[in-house]
C-alpha cells in the first residue's frame, strides 16, 4: 500500500468552560511514520489526555477548556498496512445487539422481508446493494438524531446513515456488524467518512454502501456500535459551537480501483 497522508482541523468556539472528547487520530493499529496533534485556545496550548477505546480507537480528552476559539489540528503519515482487526471475545454479542442509531429490533420484520433465505456473503452483498440502490446520498438530508429506521423511511442520508441502515439490517439477521470512521483518500467532497465492517468467514470485512471512495486506501480512525461511539467531537460539559471542519486524505500514487461489489479488509 502506498503512503497515505491524512489531516483534520477543527475550529470550535467555546462560550462556557468545557470538557471535550475528540476522535480524529488514526487507530492504534497503525504506527504512523509521522504524527502530530495540537489543541490551542486563542493560540495558547492546552493539555490533552489520550484514552484507548475498544478496538483500537484513540480518544483525546481535554478538560476545563477555557472560553475562546479552540483549534484542534491533527496530521499523520501512514506507511504500509495495519494488521487485520481481531475478533474480541465480546464482539459477536456487542455488534449483534441493537444500538442507539442501529435500531435493528425495529427493522427486524423489514430485514426479514427483504433478505429472507439469504445468509453469509450472499446476505452481505444483498444488504450492501439494497442500501446503495435505494438510499439517495444527499448532504444535509438527515439530522444528528436520526437512526436506521429514519433513514429507511426517508430514503436519503449521508455516509453515517448508509452505514447505520446496513448494520441494522445485518444485526436483524443475527450477523455481527459495526461502524467504522475513516480517512478516505478519493472521497468527494472530502470529509470524515463512515463505512461498515461485518464478521464473515473468520475476518472483519469491509463494505461501503455509498461507494464514494476506494476501500483499499482508507485509514481507520475509530470503531464502534454506531456513530455515538465514533463521533469526531463530543461535548461532555460546557457550551461549544463547531465553526468549521477541514479534512484531507491523500495517497502517494494512484488511487486503487474499487468496484465496491466485493468485501475487503480495512488496511
Amino acid at each position: 500500500m502506498h503512503r497515505r497522508l491524512v489531516s483534520s482541523n477543527l475550529r470550535i468556539q467555546v462560550s462556557a468552560t468545557a470538557q471535550l472528547v475528540f476522535s480524529v487520530a488514526v487507530s492504534a493499529e497503525h504506527e504512523p511514520a509521522q504524527e502530530r496533534l495540537s489543541l490551542t485556545v486563542d493560540g495558547d496550548p492546552i493539555d490533552v489526555e489520550e484514552l484507548l477505546a475498544p478496538n483500537g480507537g484513540r480518544l483525546h480528552r481535554a478538560v476545563n477548556v477555557p472560553v475562546g476559539q479552540l483549534i484542534v489540528d491533527y496530521a499523520a503519515t501512514i506507511d504500509g498496512q495495519a494488521p487485520p482487526a481481531p475478533l474480541q471475545g465480546i464482539d459477536e454479542v456487542l455488534y449483534t445487539r441493537p444500538s442507539r442509531y442501529c435500531d435493528s429490533d425495529r427493522l427486524a420484520a423489514l430485514s426479514g422481508a427483504h433478505f429472507d433465505g439469504l445468509e453469509g456473503s450472499a446476505l452481505v452483498s444483498a444488504v450492501r446493494a439494497w442500501v446503495h440502490d435505494k438510499i439517495a446520498y444527499r448532504s444535509g438530508s438527515s439530522r444528528g438524531v436520526d437512526g436506521a429506521l429514519d433513514t429507511y423511511i426517508a430514503r436519503a442520508g449521508v455516509c453515517r446513515d448508509f452505514s447505520h441502515l446496513a448494520i441494522a439490517f445485518l444485526r436483524a439477521r443475527n450477523v455481527a456488524a459495526r461502524f467504522v470512521s475513516v480517512y478516505a483518500p478519493g472521497l468527494k467532497p472530502m470529509d470524515f467518512h463512515a463505512v461498515t465492517e461485518v464478521w464473515l468467514d473468520g475476518a472483519w470485512q469491509l463494505f461501503d454502501a455509498t461507494g464514494l471512495a476506494p476501500r483499499q486506501a482508507m485509514v481507520r480512525i475509530c470503531t464502534g456500535r454506531d456513530a455515538a461511539d465514533t463521533a469526531f467531537m463530543t461535548t461532555l460539559g460546557g457550551r461549544t459551537q463547531l465553526e468549521s471542519v477541514r479534512v484531507e486524505a491523500q495517497i502517494d500514487g494512484d488511487l486503487p480501483s474499487d468496484d465496491g461489489l466485493g468485501l475487503s479488509l480495512l488496511s
